[in-house]
């Protein structure tokens, strides 16, 4: 089995001269490697990590990249073998120095996540229906024609079942949420076609750069209703309402988006459900008994 080290040369296609832990969230682990062509790198590694969860975060990078909206950190490799036995699967990022946010940081983070969500994607999902991770839970992107049936029956009710049947949430809470899956369409004003999601946008999933300017992580991408980006940020803060104003100045968000927060928020607190139990399940039942 080869050594971390030598999966990082493999992945950059140069000696690693050290590598170092450094902090880097709960459920990887992470590194930063020096390489003896001078580049500095970021290195995500997992004993645990599923196969493909390395090379499905890999690809959304580069899909989130590609609108050119706000900087996403450059992919240098990824090794994702099929087998643990066949050595480490892991990561490698271009190393990004952080530095205090520039003054007008809120507002330059707002437009750019305006300017990622109207890119534009082709299906609510993922074109070509792959796979990827929010955290640790597998999140599916087979597509739908609509948002409302890509939210009901690929986001919320996989999850809900699932919460059911480990005891984190009361069996009745499967027909609240029947109730609110036949009213979805009518909490909507208008139809919107689908956007470009970061997916997990918490605040630890924004960063700066060197130049204080702003940086996203660690996605977990799909196509579908953007205010399913800004509902996350909301749900944790760690983000200024200058970001809000900023992005609704560039890109308005529908009429009653207010009373769709808590709607959009009910995924992200049924994968902490999950993850975490506890009184996230509390959290969600709140949620959905908004829409009753």
């Amino acid at each position: 089995m080869s050594t971390l080290g030598d999966a990082v040369a493999r992945a950059c296609g140069s000696e690693v001269r050290t590598l170092r832990p450094v902090a880097g969230g709960d459920i990887n682990e992470a590194h930063r490697a020096e390489l003896a062509d001078g580049r500095t790198v970021f290195v995500k590694t997992n004993a645990s990590a599923p196969p493909g969860m390395f090379a499905a975060e890999a690809s959304g990078l580069t899909w989130l990249h590609e609108a050119r909206a706000v900087r996403i950190p450059a992919v240098i490799g990824v090794v994702d073998p099929p087998a643990a036995h066949d050595g480490p699967r892991l990561l490698v990022l271009e190393w990004i120095e952080r530095a205090p946010p520039k003054p007008d940081h809120d507002e330059e983070l707002g437009r750019a996540l305006a300017n990622l969500h109207r890119s534009g994607a082709p299906t609510f999902g993922l074109e070509g229906g792959a796979g990827n991770w929010v955290g640790a839970i597998a999140q599916s992107n087979t597509s739908r024609p609509t948002w409302t049936e890509l939210y009901a029956h690929v986001r919320l009710d996989p999850l809900v079942r699932r919460a059911v049947d480990r005891g984190l949430l009361p069996v009745e809470a499967g027909a609240r949420f029947e109730h609110l899956y036949a009213r979805l369409d009518d909490l909507y004003p208008a139809v919107e076609p689908p956007a470009r999601l970061h997916g997990d946008l918490w605040g630890g999933n924004a960063m700066t750069d060197e130049h204080g300017a702003p940086v996203l992580i660690d996605p977990a991408v799909y196509e579908g209703h953007r205010e399913m980006d800004l509902a996350m940020m909301q749900l944790f803060g760690g983000f200024s309402a200058r970001v809000y104003a900023a992005y609704d100045e560039a890109h308005p968000r529908l009429d009653g988006h207010a009373e769709r927060v808590a709607l959009h928020q009910l995924y992200p607190l049924l994968v902490h459900t999950l993850l975490f139990g506890g009184s996230y399940g509390a959290a969600t039942l709140r949620a959905v008994s908004t829409y009753d």
